[in-house]
């Protein structure tokens, strides 16, 4: 959250609660990429005004449901 939130705020701490959990360096690096890729591709969206797609905007009960059922089809 706070890479998102307030990425400046970020210290070596994060990253040592990260490894007292059990991820590796290339792990964390990964997890940073990810979370920085769609923090990046959310604002570009933002900014261009691109809608979301119509799957994006289901109410949660109805996105749960979905995926049960995509998750019981394999």
């Amino acid at each position: 959250m706070r890479l998102t939130l307030t990425p400046g705020a970020m210290s070596q701490a994060d990253i040592d609660a990260l490894r007292a959990v059990g991820f590796d360096d290339a792990q964390i690096t990964i997890a940073v990429q990810v979370v920085g890729y769609f923090n990046y591709i959310n604002r570009v969206a933002d900014a261009l005004g691109v809608d979301p797609e119509p799957w994006m905007t289901l109410d949660k009960d109805r996105w749960l449901a979905r995926k049960a059922h995509d998750w019981q089809q394999g």
